[in-house]
């Protein structure tokens, strides 16, 4: 039988893959609208079919919801403002640490002298990729920041919600995601629904790559989810965060970002940092 960790670090891969796709289009915020509506379609099914998560989950279930949609946000706001190879560290290598005391606090998980250790490693990747560079604004770093003050938050929320859920990890991802009609709503406020819908008649393959790169995250956290039912908080959030390495190869091969000496190091680091969490 495969251990729970592979299968999260095939999670991180997709979770990098998908971060890449929505990088690459020009309007990240249309992006992420079509995204989560593939999502949400996804979901509604989804819902319809599979059993009710027991109540217990339930102020979880729409906590979670609720700051994913805060999370989408800030990270569309972050791709905005930085370059994928560094915006995607910084949110993804800074919640292992957040996830790791929130978990301790919450969720009464241990601490080791590893994890101290994976902390400091993380911690200081995330200093090496957060200093000033020239074409970097301190904007950019705290808008990655605050992406990865939400993972972790959502991180910990699912992590509790989805034990108390009564085994129904399947329909506990599934009610959490419907929530992702929001972003729809959210697009048709700011912009209003004739941009959207024209989108599909004059950016057609920028609307099919959303739909595709919203079926991979659905996937990706999918996993997340399964595998927070059998280990810890921090060590799943923490293996998942080995996504850093992923997108730092993707962000220099298919989208052409410059990544120097020093950000191929800080990667390395806080994905051994991330390891040594997961351990």
């Amino acid at each position: 039988m495969i251990h729970w960790g592979a299968i999260v670090l095939f999670a991180a891969l997709l979770h990098a893959t998908w971060n890449a796709m929505l990088h690459g289009n020009k309007d990240r915020f249309l992006s992420m609208t079509w995204m989560s509506f593939s999502i949400a379609v996804v979901s509604t099914v989804a819902t319809a079919i599979a059993p009710l998560p027991d109540k217990g989950a339930w102020p979880c279930i729409v906590s979670s919801g609720l700051v994913h949609i805060a999370y989408n946000v800030c990270l569309v706001r972050s791709y905005r403002r930085g370059d994928f190879a560094q915006a995607y560290p910084i949110a993804r290598g800074s919640s292992p640490l957040l996830v790791t005391l929130g978990a301790a606090l919450f969720a009464h998980e241990a601490i080791g002298i590893v994890h101290v250790l994976g902390i400091a490693l993380v911690s200081g990747g995330i200093v090496a990729l957060a200093l000033p560079v020239r074409g970097v604004s301190r904007k950019a770093v705290q808008a990655a920041l605050a992406t990865g003050a939400t993972i972790a938050l959502y991180t910990v929320i699912d992590g509790i919600g989805v034990r108390a859920s009564g085994g129904h990890a399947f329909s506990y991802t599934a009610w959490i995601f419907l929530f992702y009609w929001l972003m729809p709503l959210l697009f048709v406020l700011k912009r209003g629904s004739s941009q959207w819908l024209v989108s599909v008649r004059t950016m057609p393959r920028s609307v099919v790559s959303s739909l595709a790169g919203g079926l991979v995250s659905l996937l990706a956290y999918g996993i997340v989810i399964w595998a927070l039912q059998s280990g810890a908080m921090g060590a799943v959030s923490a293996l998942r965060e080995t996504s850093v390495v992923f997108a730092m190869l993707i962000g220099r091969v298919f989208l052409r970002e410059t990544v120097n000496a020093r950000r191929g190091i800080a990667c390395v680091v806080v994905a051994a940092g991330a390891v040594c969490l997961g351990m």
